[in-house]
């Protein structure tokens, strides 16, 4: 961050009626979205920031174990808080949920079979927020844990967002790190949605399995720190050897 005081913007009619702590909390995410702080800076300490804000240390410390939690900053003991960056062993635990049984969480590969432009259909659409006729980058690809395929995914981004991917369609296997030191959209949360179907053809050629399979159907949405809709992901996993992981706490 320069070395220009950042300013106050705690008293804006948007926070006036948040307790305190979220007003913080709110104003430490929007100076991310503004890139005042990078992926990996350090933020002022507490006292500094109780100072330029006129709130109690306290109100920052609670402030910035919420953003903390959230996975928002990444505060190390005796060193000081940072602003999180979604590398890959990062991604690996809270955004990649597939795990061989019997094996230890592992970062997959992906292999981009194609990278297209399409006007976004209703459910597209509807998903990431967009207009009827908006158009999107559809990237087609497929996982791979232990030298088999694991999943297939089609994720649609918004265009307005992702355009250059026309040109410059280099996709690396880990997306999230790529949105945020790429694109400045960090992810703040996601949301998935599970059941249960039979393979298709198309999957059993994907996937190297037998049509009528059954696989996990994942339907994530994806937000940005200032929620902006920024990601839909259609995943099918197999589920023959392996199983999807949720840690709750």
């Amino acid at each position: 961050m320069n070395k220009n005081r950042f300013d106050n913007k705690l008293s804006r009619p948007g926070l006036a009626f948040q307790p305190l702590y979220k007003q913080v909390e709110e104003h430490v995410t929007q100076l991310i979205v503004e890139q005042r702080w990078k992926p990996g800076d350090m933020l002022p300490n507490e006292f500094q920031l109780a100072s330029e804000l006129n709130v109690s240390q306290g109100t920052v410390r609670k402030a910035l174990n919420s953003l903390t939690v959230a996975k928002i900053l990444n505060r190390k003991q005796g060193i000081g808080t940072f602003v999180s960056e979604h590398t890959g062993h990062h991604s690996l635990y809270r955004f990649f949920p597939l795990i061989a049984d019997g094996k230890t969480p592992e970062l997959p590969k992906a292999e981009l079979l194609s990278v297209e432009t399409q006007v976004a259909t209703k459910q597209v659409a509807e998903a990431l927020e967009l207009d009827s006729t908006a158009k999107v980058i559809v990237l087609s690809r497929r996982r791979i844990l232990n030298d088999q395929f694991c999943m297939a995914e089609t994720i649609f981004l918004p265009h307005k967002y992702f355009a250059i991917l026309e040109k410059k369609p280099d996709v690396p296997h880990t997306l999230y790190h790529f949105y945020q030191t790429q694109f400045n959209l960090t992810v703040r949360d996601t949301r998935d949605i599970i059941k249960a179907v039979l393979a298709t053809k198309k999957d059993a050629q994907m996937l190297g399995i037998q049509e009528g399979d059954p696989l996990l159907e994942v339907t994530r949405i994806t937000h940005s720190l200032d929620n902006k809709a920024i990601e839909f992901r259609l995943s099918r996993c197999r589920s023959d050897h392996y199983h999807y992981l949720v840690e709750l706490g």
